[in-house]
């Protein structure tokens, strides 16, 4: 019988509990699903091919390369990675309250 992956309490803690405790996967797959929803609204806004795509469209970049810097300073600084996880999910709720604002009043 192949050996299985064994979990240890802190690998359930973090998942039951939601903390990263210096294990930043399941903080990476909550970004990954929340970063999924702001996908969605921004493919939405960027179908419309308006003035209000094309911003959206150079807002997006933008704020990618800034947040690409900003996570290469923290660790430089000695941020853990599950800081620099966390720290993209509060730019992906920003933008996803923002898109979410934006699509209700449309």
């Amino acid at each position: 019988m192949p050996d299985r992956p064994s979990f240890s309490a802190l690998d359930r803690h973090a998942v039951l509990g939601g903390s990263d405790n210096g294990f930043p996967w399941y903080a990476g797959a909550m970004l990954a699903v929340e970063a999924s929803e702001v996908v969605r609204l921004r493919c939405e806004k960027l179908g419309h091919g308006d003035e209000a795509a094309a911003q959206e469209a150079m807002l997006m970049v933008s704020e990618k390369i800034a947040a690409a810097f900003e996570a290469a300073a923290s660790l430089l600084a000695g941020a853990t990675p599950g800081t620099i996880v966390q720290r993209y999910r509060e730019h992906v709720a920003a933008n996803a309250r923002r898109l979410s604002a934006n699509e209700l009043r449309e």
